[in-house]
């Protein structure tokens, strides 16, 4: 598994935006999370160690732009060029989550077609609004491995009529950061059953700082908001790393 992170920075989009995890890194740094730029790393996929190879070794899923927006209008200067760099390395499996989906159709590079197949784009939905919007945009979009964040989750919400197998798997969780918002298990449960009614692989990532089950507000410490979520043991046919057909 790697990160990759051509561009650094983002705008605040909708409510899921509110208490965005790079505001507050780079508010640590004095930085201006809103001056997009694009990174050293710019061009990671594609850089050779001294012995001619890949320093990104063949076969791994490369999570990508998880510091800024894939979609963001800021970087359309510079998407051609990770596009051709992801296809370029066919032999490694990209995915990239977005807020931005409404602006894939017009982000995409000419020989796109129905998808490539070593790409995934998840698209979040924080609320029922937000997946309303979005979701029938990706629905009917062409890409070849398509995938649900509800992350953070900020109240319930029914994706029945949006699930089925061309979602390769929904992933849902609460909010971190000392402002966190509440999130409940019932609405986390409530997504992992209708995942399962409909056969669709479900992962419940992380409690967030501030959750509630059976009535009990937790605060839970960031170390342990991913085993905590771990050993609520509701995953559904869910794997850890994303394997979508990269060759």
């Amino acid at each position: 598994m790697s990160n990759w992170n051509p561009w650094h920075g983002c705008r605040k989009f909708s409510p899921g935006c509110k208490n965005c995890y790079v505001y507050r890194m780079d508010a640590r740094y004095e930085r201006d999370p809103q001056d997009v730029r694009k990174t050293a790393a710019f061009d990671a996929p594609i850089k050779k160690d001294r012995k001619g190879e890949y320093k990104i070794a063949s076969g791994q899923t490369v999570w990508t732009c998880f510091s800024s927006d894939f979609l963001l209008e800021d970087a359309d200067e510079w998407r051609l060029d990770a596009w051709a760099m992801m296809r370029c390395r066919r032999d490694l499996n990209f995915m990239f989550i977005t807020k931005r989906i409404h602006r894939l159709m017009d982000c995409l590079p000419p020989d796109w077609g129905d998808g490539y197949d070593n790409v995934a784009i998840c698209c979040t939905c924080e609320n029922q609004e937000a997946a309303d919007f979005r979701l029938p945009i990706l629905k009917a979009a062409p890409i070849k491995h398509k995938g649900i964040a509800c992350e953070p989750l900020l109240g319930q919400i029914n994706l029945f009529k949006y699930l089925d197998d061309s979602i390769y798997q929904l992933v849902a969780g609460g909010e971190s950061g000392a402002e966190a918002r509440l999130c409940k298990y019932e609405w986390i449960l409530s997504l992992k059953n209708q995942c399962e009614e409909k056969g669709v692989p479900f992962m419940f990532k992380q409690t967030g700082a501030k959750f509630e089950k059976d009535g009990k507000v937790f605060y839970v410490p960031r170390k342990l908001q991913h085993s905590q979520a771990r050993a609520a043991g509701i995953n559904y046919k869910c794997s850890t790393f994303l394997k979508i057909g990269g060759n």
